[in-house]
């Protein structure tokens, strides 16, 4: 066994929520090292679109939005009903928009605002149509110097050659390349940047959503002397003669041995369990084996942190609506023979495309959020069906969209078309039959959506009826509905999507504080979880994008507060 470490705080994980932990604590004095078992760090959040859910957010006051604390609080309460936590919710509410002025201040992480965007279900009478979220700014790589390297790059499939497209005005850009000429000049910017970058220094250095959420938060702790060992995984929580959590022990690529101590305690922030087969089989209804849930999470994220905390005394909450962040993927061959999980957050709501099952019928506002579509189709499927959904579009939703994986032009559609991810026939009768879809069904169910689509009203969904909806959608094309239009001519395409996730709710009990509680309910001391470790504070229901990164990065903010003065 190698020498012992020692540290004041040890962090498992290196995602938004342990980076935010690790920050805090050094910014607190206290000397930290981070443990994560990929070679490069990032986690999750390296993948995601960087949104944070932080009502009353100084971004949003400094604008003029300055809603009242029992606004957000009421919409939690609406949302979550009988599940609804109030002291976890409002000490959430509390420290969130301390968690961003403290890193605006004290740390390289920036913000931009959210400020035109809605929450999910709009009809729920203290929703907002704004200024509860935030998003990382934009990051300079470069600043990271050496350790760029080491940063998990987006994933392959969400980005252009590599380069990450920032949500919201920049992927309009992107969208409208090839129809407005101040959005091509702006592309083409990007474009000859992004190839510079990779030219001089072999990867892009602009770095946006969450890739720049994780360099942000990676260039302060390392600026702050954090220490982080990559290619290490935890395997067992170390405790005193008291029984209080004091470290861990850690194994190193090469097989290797070593405790690390911690005076303060140890956070866990794993990920959660999105590729663990058997807490999937147990807690995932529709994935009785445990192989039928597909998440867009990272892969190493395979429930270390909670067997940990279990081992530790810890309960893990299965009692939540849903004990997974759903979201439909669709699932893309590579050249190397792997298959990523493409998560659909985007294209469903434009106009010109819509969801099927294989009886051939809609089952959705495909403008819904990600989590609703997914429980609508797991609800919509019978009984030992396969659940599963065709998105069906036309050639010109295609070439301006792009439909999952399959960009829009002028990029090419003959890799995906040759792998057999995308689906594409001359008629409708055809791409059903190449399916698998109930042919007359789904023309019948195509010529009722393209009659709605000309009125602008969705009889069947009320498509395009909400805020998040339209916000979602394309008003730049004048249509009746921002999010319907007609699928008038072929050829026509499909691209299967299936049950995946974001990442998981179910995980450790925890306290307001991010203590990890034991059976006994009481707080196991010197453990802290933050991130999908941590049981979400939704209770398993999704209200608004950035619910589960705005509460990793304030319980991991929480936890280091927590662990600083427990010293004193």
């Amino acid at each position: 066994m190698s020498a012992e470490l020692q540290c004041d705080l040890l962090v498992v994980g290196s995602g938004a929520g342990g980076l935010s932990a690790a920050v805090t604590a050094a910014h607190l004095g206290l000397s930290v090292i981070v443990v994560e078992k990929e070679p490069q760090y990032g986690g999750t959040t390296a993948w995601s679109g960087g949104w944070m859910w932080v009502p009353r957010n100084p971004l949003a006051r400094e604008a003029g939005i300055d809603e009242p604390a029992e606004a957000p609080l009421a919409y939690l309460r609406e949302e979550l009903g009988a599940r609804f936590d109030e002291p976890r919710a409002r000490a959430y509410l509390d420290a969130a928009p301390r968690m961003v002025e403290f890193f605006r201040r004290h740390t390289a992480l920036q913000f931009i605002d959210g400020n035109a965007v809605p929450d999910f279900h709009g009809r729920q009478p203290h929703a907002a149509t704004g200024g509860r979220s935030v998003c990382a700014a934009p990051f300079d790589g470069r600043r990271l110097g050496p350790r760029l390297a080491q940063l998990k790059p987006p994933l392959a499939e969400t980005t252009l050659w590599g380069m990450g497209i920032a949500s919201g005005a920049e992927l309009r850009h992107y969208l409208n390349a090839l129809h407005a000429p101040r959005s091509f000049f702006y592309v083409a910017r990007r474009v000859l940047a992004h190839a510079r970058d990779r030219l001089v220094h072999g990867r892009g250095q602009r770095l946006v959503n969450g890739n720049a959420l994780v360099a942000a938060l990676a260039a302060s702790a390392f600026e702050a002397g954090v220490a982080m060992l990559l290619d290490t995984a935890a395997r067992e929580l170390l405790r005193d003669e008291e029984g209080r959590v004091n470290g861990a022990r850690v194994q190193g690529a090469d097989g290797a041995w070593r405790d690390i101590r911690a005076a303060r305690g140890v956070v866990l922030a794993c990920g959660g369990f999105p590729h663990d087969t058997a807490r999937k089989r147990d807690l995932l209804p529709h994935a009785p084996t445990g192989h039928e849930h597909w998440s867009a999470a990272a892969r190493s994220a395979t429930g270390d942190g909670l067997r940990m905390g279990e081992r530790a005394g810890a309960r893990v909450r299965g009692d939540l609506a849903h004990a997974a962040a759903l979201a439909p993927v669709s699932l893309v061959p590579r050249a190397d023979g792997s298959v990523a999980h493409f998560p659909h957050l985007i294209e469903r709501a434009k106009p010109g495309v819509i969801a099927v099952t294989a009886a051939g019928r809609r089952f959705v506002s495909e403008a819904d959020s990600y989590y609703d579509f997914t429980r609508a189709l797991i609800d919509a499927t019978p009984t030992g069906q396969p659940v599963q959904a065709w998105l069906v579009a036309d050639h010109a939703f295609v070439r301006r969209y792009g439909l999952g994986a399959a960009k829009p032009a002028p990029m090419p559609l003959a890799t995906h078309l040759a792998s057999g991810y995308l689906q594409r026939a001359p008629t409708l009768a055809a791409l059903a039959a190449q399916c698998g879809i109930d042919a007359a069904a789904l023309e019948a169910t195509v010529e009722r959506y393209n009659a709605q689509a000309r009125s602008g009203h969705d009889d069947d969904f009320a498509k395009g009826e909400t805020p998040y909806n339209r916000v979602q959608g394309d008003a730049s094309r004048g249509l009746p509905n921002p999010c319907m239009a007609p699928l008038a001519r072929g050829p026509y395409y499909a691209v299967r999507v299936v049950p995946g996730s974001l990442g998981t709710f179910a995980g450790l009990a925890c306290d307001a504080q991010a203590r990890v509680l034991g059976a006994d309910g009481a707080p196991i001391a010197g453990l802290y979880a933050a991130g999908n470790d941590m049981a979400s504070i939704m209770q398993g229901h999704y209200p608004s994008g950035g619910i589960t990164l705005g509460p990793a990065m304030t319980f991991g903010f929480l936890a280091a507060q927590h662990a600083a003065a427990a010293g004193h």
